[in-house]
Order: structure tokens, then sequence, then C-alpha cells
């Protein structure tokens, strides 16, 4: 299964619980929405894809790598801006993030986490002031990373990823007018050769247990 980095954690624990439930095996390949989707477009071999965001499942649903009729809008997340923590930077609006070096963002030309970024600081309307401190990364959980070493003064972030880290401070989640609306939508594989299995599993991740595991990680 391929599924968007940020779902790394939530889906390492929903394998147990489909696992206890008598579900079969699984086997994840995690990556960034935009790299996975043309690896499934290519031929790679998976059986659910779940993306980050539409664009990148629009682009295998247009090349007919996907079964459309099985996609499902699955989660949502909100973005959240994090500085390593203990640093005693605290950040609650921003127009703030001016006054740093180096912020890390998933690649906003590409990656889905990058793009809602962007979103997010053209709608706050900082974008041209913040635009040269950014430090695009090859995947969200890259810029994570860079929060949590120290590399970069803060991060944008999902705020699903915040909550699995011990080493970032929240400064602030995005809300009102200015987040951008975070769906990510799942599907089975077009070309899968288990096409009944992924079928239960993305019926599994629709169910109450799946769902509560979601909700732990900030998903919703």
């Amino acid at each position: 299964m391929s599924a968007a980095i940020s779902l790394t954690d939530a889906l390492q624990e929903v394998e147990k619980a489909y696992s206890n439930a008598g579900g079969g095996p699984l086997r994840f390949n995690f990556g960034g929405s935009n790299v996975l989707a043309r690896q499934i477009v290519n031929g790679a071999p998976a059986d659910v894809f779940i993306s980050a965001d539409e664009a990148q499942m629009n682009y295998a649903d247009e090349r007919g790598a996907i079964d459309r009729a099985s996609r499902v809008d699955l989660l949502s997340n909100r973005l959240a801006v994090v500085t390593p923590r203990g640093s005693g930077r605290a950040i609650k609006a921003v127009n703030e993030l001016a006054e740093l070096k180096r912020i890390a963002v998933a690649d906003p030309a590409a990656v889905p986490a990058g793009v809602y970024a962007r979103q997010f600081l053209e709608t706050a309307g900082v974008w041209d002031r913040i635009q040269s401190r950014l430090v695009p990364l090859g995947n969200v959980r890259a810029a994570l990373t860079a929060a949590e070493s120290g590399a970069a003064d803060a991060a944008i972030v999902y705020e699903s990823d915040a909550a699995a880290s011990s080493r970032v401070d929240v400064s602030f989640v995005v809300t009102g007018p200015a987040a951008p609306r975070i769906v990510y939508p799942a599907a089975v594989v077009a070309a899968s050769k288990n096409r009944e299995p992924a079928a239960k599993f993305l019926a599994f991740l629709r169910g109450p247990e799946a769902r509560a595991i979601f909700r732990k990680y900030k998903f919703s």
C-alpha cells in the first residue's frame, strides 16, 4: 500500500488493529504523495493509494491508475507551525515567521504539505516576505526533522506530524480563513492484483477502530 508519509505513525497502529481483527498482512510504501502518484502511474506495484491531497490522486486518476469507483475522501488534517523543543521561541502569529532565518517546509512546488503551506502563507498575505526564508525539502517528515534537530528555526508541518513528535513545540495550529482545505483521498489501484483484500482494507480504514486511531494522531 502506498501512503502519504504523514500517515506513517497512524497507519502502523492501524496495521496492528487490522491484524487483530483478522485482516491479512500489510506492506506499506510511505513517501511524498507526488512521488507515490508517479510510481503508481508508471506501474509500481500497489493495491491502495492514500494521497495527502486531491491533486496527486487526480493525477493518478486522469491516467487510469486508480479504480475511480473506489475513491473516497478518507481524512482531513491541519497545518501547524512548530519550533525545536525548548528553543524558547514563541511564535503566536504568522507575521512573526518573517523574523526567522530558516523555516523548513515540504517543497511548495510539488509536495502536498508544501503546497498547503504556500496557500496558507499567500492567503495570510506574507508569502512574499517569507519565501526567501523557506527551506524546501522532499517531504513533510524531512521538514519536521529539520525542526527537531534545530537545523531550522521553525517548520510548517501537519498537526498530525507535530503530535507524533516529542522534539518540537507547537507554536500554533492554522485555523480560520487562511487555513487550507486539507483532504486525504484514498482509492484501490487499478492494476492491483489483490482487489478484494484492498477493498476490504479500505473499508476498515473507514470503520470505527481505524477512525479512533486517526483521531488519536490528530486526523479528522
